[in-house]
């Protein structure tokens, strides 16, 4: 059940990052996440008691530092753009490939560590934790990305291709 909320979360994301959008400092949406995914995380622990061992939590870390970088590489594809004194975004195909990249790296991560010992299924209970983080990350980049472009001169340009993402 996790892996198939995990897959509606991502095509949610996909389906957001995909679109012009504001870029704006609301949290919503991951802290929405990082509720469901704690509730999730706490629902396989209460069913595998006997095996919330250090190894698991470390793993659980592991998983979240990939997350992070992930959100940090995935910002780095996304186009911000000032439009009429706004900071517009929209992710690019790149940027969905690398969503679909990261939710097989954090279930692949789960295999490679335990797929079939105590942790087993920590990656699919962890997955919703995941997409709050990753996302979390790539939002706090893009802010800092367009209050950087706001800052700059010349920053009312309306095309998302003449002023893209890049540092």
């Amino acid at each position: 059940m996790d892996l198939v909320i995990g897959i509606a979360v991502l095509a949610l994301i996909l389906v957001r990052q995909m679109q012009v959008r504001p870029v704006r400092a609301s949290f919503r949406l991951p802290l929405i996440l990082a509720i469901i995914g704690v509730i999730e995380l706490y629902q396989f622990f209460q069913h595998n008691q006997h095996h919330n061992t250090g190894v698991v939590f470390a793993a659980l870390a592991g998983s979240l530092a990939l997350a992070a970088i992930f959100g940090a590489i995935r910002a780095l594809t996304v186009r911000v753009w000032i439009n009429a004194g706004q900071a517009l975004r929209q992710g690019t195909w790149l940027t969905a490939v690398l969503w679909i990249v990261s939710l097989g790296v954090h279930l692949g991560y789960d295999y490679l560590v335990d797929g079939k010992g105590p942790q087993s299924g920590l990656g699919t209970a962890s997955l919703t934790l995941y997409f709050a983080v990753t996302y979390t990350i790539q939002r706090l980049i893009l802010q800092a990305k367009a209050q950087r472009i706001a800052a700059s001169p010349h920053q009312d340009i309306s095309d998302p291709g003449s002023r893209t993402s890049s540092w």
